[in-house]
């Protein structure tokens, strides 16, 4: 398919031909008709990425801070890695939309193939032949009655307004209007005039303001009461309240500045409502608002739910006896009002372009040259193109060689796993597939794949690839890394290796069913640590111990919102599982003796934005009779070290101090420093050396299960309060 990209890293506009987006649970497939490129708000994000790089840190300092605590922290190297993976990202363009369904995901019963619908999202309704959206951002286009009584659905490009409308729509509840009232629309360009027609449908009378005389006319045109340009809004205000005074001022024009914000609050009345819709300034000057008593509101963007991914990623929708207006319910009503013929759209509509000529429309849009206001892109239906089988596409990948294809490559995967793979002469880049299509293709040209794949079928089936990446999010890991071993091939997996037990028992029997064959699969799980230069030497001072090892290991690992997926039991399976395992995995390799036990504790929060198992005590004992501690909190200053580790054994004393300082303390003190090297090279050239030259794999299939086992007992103690015992702990569940 074909779709809209910009480079964030040169600001560079493209139509490419990209893999269509994969449909997940939850998730609507549509086949694009038509989409709405916002001039004022797409304009701003797309003069950001045309801008310099210290121009983009001027205009995102917040950013610029975040680069400086990592490097900081991680030193500099790092820290810009990480921005330079940043920048390569594409940004995908658009944000409303309307199409037809073609598939739905798991989970979804409220739409089915043929639905006509409107869809909505940064990043998923996107000015594209296809995309894949979340249910909850997408809703169906109303039938309208024509002339006659025949019945009709509002047209594609109409629907396509819908999200534009539901945050003209959200502004106009945040007002609270009621019937009678006087409204002042400051700006009007496409949200104004559509704000105009709201306040009308609702039984207000109107004034609007701009500084362009056009635009004026145009709301005259949509029923405003009064229209004047803005410098003229205070003179006539007066006139038009007969000198009281705005119920209510709604800002839908953008502005660097606060001067708005005092506008309103002059022609308000007493005890009135601002609400700004804009992105504008918010310096309140106090007296004014103060002696008025005014209620300044924002609206946040199309309505209750945005920004929850509870809400728009996880279809978890708001019960409607407490929440009356979400943003889908606000998309459904503006559509509504658009079919009965009470808002206009299509008088808004100053240019279409076919989606062949939609670089021309973002030409004549950023050129100023013309003046615009809503511009369609219009799709023509589309047979879906068949596939093409990848077997067969290459020669089988020869002895020695790693033929590599990735599935999922999210950030983490392109700014460290990739460049290593990378440096390898006997690694080559064959396929890769992602969630989005445009993530594919970006990995393809940056790293020089072979080809994007639309699925880990293609993948699969591709002879010339022997082994799998798999970067995806964490709930993916365990049913991809059966399929991978069942194809017979061999696959590192980013930590975890899977999220439950249940998927766990699968992959132990599917490993030990691959082992009693010709040739057993290298299964790697990402536990980079234990191949660190310090961890390696620190086991290399241990081996001839003569007594049990006590170790503690602290973690600062940093806050996670309750929001973000690697928080969602079913999605991210919690830090425990995607983190924890790392020390867990580092300590197993350092006494190089089994589990035995396992006993943990977690903090009681009254606040709620912690999460409670984000900052635990572990207490793991081994069956040499070791015994090992993790502090792993996420309560600590984000400039503080995040990771050290003391080991006391035979009266020696090994300091580990976040990867860049190695002491040993006894009969003979030694002290290295370096840049911080947590292995993640080393352990890529490991699993290439094992996949090419048929060697020892580089954990131990036990050790991996082991791990993940332990993972699972740390929620177990956590839920019992009991220690866990691990010898027979899955067989008892």
């Amino acid at each position: 398919m074909r779709q809209i990209i910009q480079s964030y890293k040169t600001g560079q506009m493209s139509l490419d031909d990209v893999p269509e987006p994969l449909v997940a649970r939850g998730m609507v497939l549509v086949d694009t008709r038509a989409s709405v490129v916002s001039a004022g708000t797409e304009k701003m994000l797309v003069d950001l990425a045309k801008r310099s790089l210290l121009g983009k840190a001027r205009a995102r300092p917040d950013l610029v801070r975040k680069v400086i605590d990592t490097a900081k922290r991680e030193g500099f190297s790092n820290a810009l890695r990480k921005v330079r993976s940043k920048l390569e990202n594409p940004i995908p363009l658009g944000y409303s939309c309307a199409g037809v369904v073609r598939e739905v995901g798991t989970g979804v019963d409220e739409f089915l193939p043929g639905d006509l619908v409107a869809c909505a999202g940064v990043g998923y309704a996107n000015h594209a032949e296809c995309n894949v959206v979340p249910k909850n951002l997408c809703v169906h286009i109303p039938e309208r009655r024509l002339e006659g009584g025949s019945i009709s659905p509002a047209s594609f490009e109409e629907a396509a307004f819908a999200t534009v409308g539901a945050i003209a729509l959200q502004g106009v509840r945040q007002a609270g209007l009621t019937l009678g009232e006087r409204v002042c629309v400051i700006g009007l360009g496409l949200l104004g005039q559509l704000t105009v027609q709201l306040c009308k449908a609702n039984g207000c009378k109107v004034i609007g303001a701009d500084i362009d005389a056009r635009k004026i006319e145009m709301a005259a045109g949509f029923g405003a009461d009064a229209a004047v340009h803005s410098k003229d809004l205070e003179s006539a205000i007066w006139q038009f309240t007969g000198g009281v005074g705005a119920d209510a001022v709604i800002i839908t024009a953008a502005a660097r500045g606060s001067e708005l914000i005092a506008l309103a609050g002059e022609i308000s009345r007493l005890k009135g409502r601002v609400v700004a819709v804009g992105l504008v300034g918010l310096e309140v000057p106090r007296d004014i608002y103060y002696k008025k008593e005014l209620d300044l509101r924002l609206s946040m963007s199309y309505g209750p739910g945005r920004y929850d991914a509870e809400y728009e990623e996880r279809g978890h929708d708001y019960p409607l006896s407490y929440v009356r207006w979400t943003e889908q319910r606000n998309m459904q009503a503006f559509l509504e009002l658009v079919a009965a013929g009470r808002v206009d759209v299509k008088s808004l509509i100053s240019h279409r372009y076919p989606f062949e000529q939609a670089l021309s429309a973002y030409e004549m849009i950023t050129s100023g040259n013309e003046a615009s206001l809503g511009v369609v892109l219009e799709y023509g239906s589309r047979s879906v193109a068949s596939k093409t089988p990848v077997a067969g596409r290459a020669a089988p990948c020869p002895e020695r060689h790693v033929g590599l294809g990735v599935v999922g490559a999210g950030n983490f995967a392109k700014a460290v796993l990739l460049p290593a793979f990378s440096g390898h002469e006997l690694v080559k880049f064959q396929g890769v597939t992602t969630a989005k299509g445009a993530s594919a293709k970006a990995v393809r040209d940056r790293f020089g794949f072979s080809y994007c794949a639309e699925n880990i079928d293609e993948i699969l089936a591709d002879d010339s690839i022997n082994c799998v990446l798999v970067a995806t999010r964490h709930n993916l890991h365990g049913p991809l890394v059966d399929k991978v071993l069942s194809a017979g091939k061999h696959v590192f997996v980013e930590k975890p290796l899977c999220l439950n037990p249940a998927e766990l028992s699968v992959i132990v029997e599917r490993y030990e069913a691959c082992a009693k064959g010709e040739k057993t699969p290298v299964l790697m799980v990402g536990f980079n640590r234990r191949f660190s230069p310090f961890v390696q030497r620190s086991r290399s001072l241990l081996e001839n111990r003569n007594t049990p090892l006590v170790a503690s290991y602290r973690v600062n690992a940093g806050f996670t919102p309750k929001d973000s997926w690697v928080q969602d039991p079913v999605e991210g399976g919690g830090r425990i599982i995607g983190e924890v395992c790392h020390f867990v995995d580092t300590l197993r390799f350092l006494v190089g003796s089994p589990v035995r036990t396992v006993q943990a504790a977690c903090i009681q929060a009254e606040d709620v934005r912690l999460t409670n198992r984000d900052s635990i005590a572990l207490n793991i004992t081994y069956k040499d009779g070791s015994v090992g501690a993790i502090l792993y909190h996420a309560l600590g200053a984000q400039e503080f070290p995040k990771e050290k580790l003391e080991i006391a054994t035979d009266g020696k004393v090994i300091v580990l101090d976040d990867f860049c300082r190695l002491e040993v303390f006894g009969r003979k003190k030694e002290s290295i420093k370096s840049k911080q090297d947590k292995g993640f090279e080393s352990e890529v050239k490991a699993f290439v050396n094992a996949v090419a030259n048929g060697g020892a794999v580089p954990i131990p299939f036990a050790e991996i299960a082991e791990t993940t086992r332990v993972t699972f007992a740390i929620h177990e103690a956590l839920n019992t309060g009991r220690t866990i015992y691990l010898d027979g702990y899955l067989e008892a569940q």
